[in-house]
């Protein structure tokens, strides 16, 4: 299994040392995470990311089909592609905090695979009818791999059908994972794809401590976000045991999204403990304690299947979780 870490672009300065220190670590692949209302702009952070890199694949991690028209996401990653020598991969969802902090609703499943379907035309520099007018990226001509992000049984199919790696945001556990990636090979077929042609990627938030408890207090805010995400519009499927629908259910309508990954204080960070969520998100959706906690934990999800392993650093020193990950669980995880 393979590592990498997605990044915050709270500044520039700030986001070229972590993108520098995370490729000397060893990570194979850099992510940016995409919010124009928390966050520097995607694409200007993945040109920083580009010019103090060499060797790692850098990209969105994730972008979404609204607040971008797909013909200006496709110039965009095909430019991030040429600048970085093909190291570039697109990945995209239905829009969370970018969504959600413009007052939208995120993307339908139907918008999403059209969005996909004129990106990988615009890249080709073929014309796409998309939303009925036809349009282009005529000097585009990139091979720039498209990345999925998705957690219901209808998105991990479709992904498998139309992406070429899936980033899974159903859960880290075993069974999830396996559920999951049996989903996505399901859309393989229906697609006539060879079987195990799609990667695994799995969405980690991470927080390495010599204290478990620690790593916890700082990881609750991260916990309540990813639990908001995976579980927007119905728990059918998503493995929520019975008596945590509630909680769930109010975690939806109490998360606030101006406050998304802020760190500190915040209502975000009370609402786990508060809705006795805590235990449940750490299990689903973080690599979080000790480092040997954070092995046997990286070790039961390269069993499940998984190809890459994309972590969020969350606490208040990423630069330290992000090299404590990569050097004391990545790095002896073989």
């Amino acid at each position: 299994m393979k590592f990498g870490v997605t990044l915050l672009a709270d500044d520039l300065g700030t986001l070229a040392e972590r993108a520098r220190l995370a490729e000397q670590i060893g990570y194979d692949y850099i992510g940016v995470a995409d919010s124009q209302s928390l966050f520097r702009e995607l694409y200007v952070s993945l040109t920083v990311v580009a010019q103090v890199t060499n060797r790692a694949r850098i990209g969105t991690a994730v972008t979404n089909p609204l607040t971008r028209h797909p013909a200006v996401t496709s110039s965009a990653i095909a430019s991030i592609d040429e600048l970085s020598n093909g190291r570039a991969f697109l990945g995209i969802g239905s829009g969370d905090s970018a969504v959600l902090n413009l007052d939208l609703r995120p993307a339908r499943l139907a918008q999403v695979k059209e969005y996909v379907q004129a990106v990988r035309t615009h890249l080709t520099g073929k014309s796409y009818s998309y939303q009925g007018r036809d349009t282009h990226v005529r000097w585009a001509n990139s091979s720039v791999p498209i990345l999925m992000a998705a957690e219901g049984p209808r998105t991990l199919k479709l992904a498998g059908e139309i992406a070429d790696a899936v980033l899974v945001h159903t859960g880290l556990t075993p069974e999830i994972l396996e559920s999951s990636i049996a989903m996505i090979r399901e859309g393989e077929d229906e697609a006539g794809k060879p079987q195990g042609s799609v990667e695994i990627w799995a969405f980690a938030k991470c927080n390495v401590a010599d204290d478990r408890d620690e790593a916890m207090q700082e990881i609750k805010m991260a916990l309540a976000a990813s639990g908001h995400h995976a579980f927007r519009y119905t728990l059918e499927g998503k493995y929520v045991p019975e008596e945590l629908h509630e909680s769930v259910a109010v975690l939806q309508r109490e998360y606030e999204p101006m406050e998304h990954e802020q760190l500190g204080h915040t209502r975000n960070a009370t609402l786990s403990d508060e809705l006795g969520l805590t235990d449940f998100l750490a299990d689903r959706f973080a690599v979080v304690g000790t480092p040997e906690e954070c092995r046997e934990k990286v070790a039961a999800i390269a069993k499940a299947g998984v190809d890459v392993l994309l972590a969020t650093a969350i606490g208040p020193k990423p630069d330290v979780i992000i090299e404590r990950f990569g050097r004391e669980v990545a790095a002896l995880s073989g």
